[in-house]
């Protein structure tokens, strides 16, 4: 990712006010992929948020982790008369038809969080690149040496790979000089827990519990990994996640989990809203908003895009999350005793 783009991108800023004078009225569709993960009802209540600040109409569907339902719920959406389209796409490469099916109708379409290799497409998400090399560095700090295992995210979500790559970057060094050793590695389908808990199981058995770290590309998968360590008494290795889920939260509190690499959805779905009312407000017509700039995608296409920045929670700053009212004490610091601040 370009470093201008990032460093343009930490925040959104500065829309036109002519642009939410024109939203009265307007209304724009979120297809979800899904709602397993505790996030996304918080993405929702943030896009929901600042679409009624800026006087447009919230509608939505959820896709239930089904590509061809997403596709229909996209068609159902833009019959519904929608100004706008936000999208966390299930599968990036089976999405093309509803993009196309928005562009026909002069529809603007934000990929939300998740890559749709589309030039017609506005990407925005956090540096899921950084947030790869963020969970490295902190696994490796905690354990520099010894046997690792990878559990990645969705084959169908590029996030996964753009993890996986930004975790490589931070572990190559310690690869090649012998310090560690990556003896496995597996995707989890759907991002489910359960797949990661089941991937986690088999690498153990396969390995003879003989693993020293686990890098997890997310707080659902971490959760996963983390059952499955428990249930053969090898919990508090270091392990990591993304999303700042309050489960993974206070499994950072308790010593089970070591990095919680914190996206603030409230944050991003704000954006995502005050965007996608900037575009079909024609404020920005070439798909140009306050704080975006052109990127260009692993695949080669240009995108514009926007990138915000991530924060990796550990031990040492647990009382950022709170501070920022992201969860309470009180949960954070459930069944710990004698942990880190603030539950010390």
């Amino acid at each position: 990712m370009h470093k201008s783009i990032i460093a343009a991108a930490i925040a959104v800023a500065g829309f036109n006010s002519a642009a939410f004078a024109e939203s009265h009225g307007m209304t724009v569709g979120v297809s979800w992929s899904n709602f397993q993960e505790e996030r996304w009802k918080t993405d929702e209540a943030a896009i929901k948020a600042a679409l009624e600040a800026a006087g447009a109409t919230y509608v939505s569907a959820d896709a239930q982790s089904s590509s061809a339902k997403q596709l229909s719920d996209v068609e159902s959406l833009i019959a519904q008369g929608v100004d706008a389209l936000i999208i966390l796409a299930q599968d990036s490469a089976a999405i093309g038809p509803a993009v196309d099916a928005a562009a026909d109708e002069g529809i603007p379409v934000v990929a939300y969080d998740r890559l749709i290799e589309d030039s017609r497409a506005f990407y925005l998400t956090f540096d899921n690149v950084e947030v790869g090399r963020m969970q490295a560095r902190a696994v490796l700090a905690a354990q520099p040496t010894g046997n690792y295992v990878m559990i990645k995210g969705s084959p169908t979500d590029p996030n996964a790979d753009f993890l996986r790559g930004g975790q490589q970057e931070v572990l190559q060094a310690a690869i090649d000089s012998g310090a560690i050793t990556i003896i496995a590695e597996a995707y989890t389908d759907g991002w489910l827990p359960a797949n990661a808990q089941r991937n986690m199981e088999q690498i153990l058995t396969a390995n003879d519990n003989k693993v020293d770290a686990v890098v997890a590309s997310n707080d659902g998968t971490a959760g996963g990994a983390v059952a499955a360590l428990t249930a053969q008494g090898m919990e508090g290795i270091p392990v990591s996640g993304q999303d700042g889920d309050h489960a993974a939260l206070n499994r950072v509190a308790l010593g089970t989990q070591t990095v919680s690499v914190w996206k603030d959805a409230r944050e991003l779905g704000k954006a995502a809203a005050e965007i996608a009312v900037a575009l079909a407000s024609d404020e920005g017509g070439d798909m140009m908003v306050d704080g975006s700039a052109i990127w260009t995608s692993p695949a080669g296409t240009e995108m514009n895009a926007m990138f915000l920045a991530p924060v990796p929670i550990t031990a040492d700053n647990l009382t950022a999350v709170t501070d920022a009212g992201w969860i309470t004490v009180e949960a954070l610091c459930q069944g710990v005793t004698d942990g880190p601040a603030p539950c010390n």
